[in-house]
């Protein structure tokens, strides 16, 4: 009769760890996926059409203050991404509305996507090409 008993204390140990393996699972796949997965990279048009003629969008400029002097896109906010505070500058927008970032080429602005995303900015995107493809298809510039 021990013997039998000492079986089901053993089957009863087994019955619970897979229960816990089980739960334990399920918690993990649960986790938080509300983070951008990856940064979309899009055309100066589709910049445009998303953000040119409504000033509640985030539109970043990551250049220089002087870059951004030379001109820049309509509503866009320079916040450089070279700066020691970009970080801190860029904690400031709302992670859970659409980012649109721009820099001279794409080198720059696919940094800061980067950083955003790792912020948990949930939607970012990056325009291809930055503000020389802008200027390339005869897009409108600010100074």
């Amino acid at each position: 009769m021990e013997r039998r008993n000492h079986s089901i204390n053993i089957d009863m140990k087994k019955l619970v760890l897979i229960f816990g393996l089980v739960i334990a699972s399920f918690f993990v796949s649960c986790k938080d996926t509300s983070q951008s997965k990856e940064v979309q990279v899009i055309s100066p048009q589709e910049v445009r059409d998303a953000v040119y003629d409504d000033n509640s969008h985030q539109l970043i400029d990551v250049r220089t203050v002087d870059e951004f002097k030379e001109g820049h896109l309509k509503n866009a906010q320079n916040i450089c991404v070279t700066d020691g505070d970009f970080e801190e500058n860029v904690a400031k927008l709302d992670k859970d509305q659409p980012v649109y970032l721009y820099c001279r080429s794409g080198k720059r602005s696919a940094k800061a996507a980067e950083i955003l995303k790792d912020l948990g900015f949930k939607e970012i995107y990056d325009m291809d090409g930055g503000i020389l493809n802008w200027k390339s298809e005869n897009l409108e510039i600010e100074n």
